[in-house]
């Protein structure tokens, strides 16, 4: 089979050892990025089957149109960035493993935790500083012991993230839907007696919300503005739950006092983002997952569909239509 490979950053799949399975099949690989319609359909168009790296890039309708030979999509995950009604008309199958299998992404947590460390005590401020020649250039920074750690909400890398803030002598509350609660007070976390009263009392607050159309904008900035001035939020999850421009509005006003994102609406963000120019922001380029094992873990999923559907025995099938369409 011609299988595309899109958005590999860091030059990484030839590189893992799951890559060993395409042997004996026609594999390209592009490493920068572009949602260009004409450019991709011209990259794609002799593409049988396209593997996607979780939502880098968008398929949609009028992409699909441009690519008749295009039989199979191989994603992890959700799949907001497929139009899968779109993909069903095109007798395009789309396959993607939801879930983990029970297993967090201890990936994004270890990130939720770096930046954490790396926006209360100023570090990417104070490494820069002394590349410049400046020695301890920047306010003293604060540390966690005693401090609350606000988990919204109590998921698999929320109760990560939980088990962290504990370990540095943090206390943790937590908020969600019920789902999250239960988890929570299974793991003997106290609850926040609201939503409201999560981001009020919160020294760090760690958002761990998955983006589905009733998460989208639950974070509003009235709710930012509940925070202290001295508290850090940090996102982990989507951008999409914070409101647009909310953020960006509450740091203006000074609750809270600072932001850790490693994610935006617009991946990779344009250059001019307000978030980029704050220094009281820590930005990362969405790391979260992006670490050697996790990688290995989401492209096996992806390649191991690719095969699945070679040998005739797709998995992970979300428009079985297309199976149904075929087989007539």
């Amino acid at each position: 089979m011609k299988i595309t490979i899109l958005d590999d950053y860091q030059d990484s799949v030839r590189t893992m050892p799951c890559f060993a399975s395409l042997a004996g099949h026609d594999v390209t690989i592009w490493n920068d990025h572009t949602k260009d319609i004409g450019v991709l359909a011209q990259r794609l168009k002799d593409t049988q089957a396209l593997v996607l790296i979780r939502e880098r890039t968008p398929v949609t309708a009028p992409l699909l149109e441009r690519l008749p030979e295009l039989r199979m999509i191989s994603n992890t995950g959700p799949y907001p960035h497929v139009d899968v009604e779109a993909c069903t008309r095109h007798g395009v199958l789309v396959c993607s493993r939801m879930g983990a299998g029970g297993v967090p992404s201890y990936a994004t947590a270890e990130l939720t935790w770096g930046l954490i460390i790396a926006a209360l005590r100023n570090l990417p401020q104070e490494v820069s500083a002394l590349k410049a020649g400046r020695w301890q250039a920047y306010p003293v920074g604060v540390g966690m012991r005693g401090k609350t750690l606000g988990v919204y909400a109590y998921g698999l890398i929320g109760g990560v993230v939980a088990g962290y803030g504990k370990a540095f002598g943090m206390k943790v509350l937590a908020w969600g839907r019920e789902a999250s609660r239960s988890r929570a007070r299974a793991d003997g976390v106290e609850m926040a007696a609201s939503k409201e009263a999560l981001f009020a009392q919160s020294d760090v607050l760690s958002l761990h919300i998955p983006l589905i159309p009733e998460t989208r904008g639950i974070i509003a900035e009235n709710d930012l503005l509940r925070m202290k001035p001295t508290a850090l939020l940090v996102n982990t999850s989507r951008a999409g739950i914070i409101a647009p421009g909310a953020l960006e509005r509450a740091l203006r006003s000074g609750r809270p006092g600072m932001a850790a994102v490693d994610v935006f609406e617009e991946e990779p963000p344009p250059r001019d983002h307000p978030l980029l120019a704050m220094d009281n922001v820590v930005c990362t380029p969405h790391l979260g997952y992006v670490e050697r094992d996790q990688l290995q873990f989401i492209l096996k999923v992806c390649f191991d569909q690719v095969l699945s559907y070679a040998a005739g025995k797709p998995v992970n099938v979300v428009n079985p239509a297309v199976l149904e369409h075929t087989a007539r």
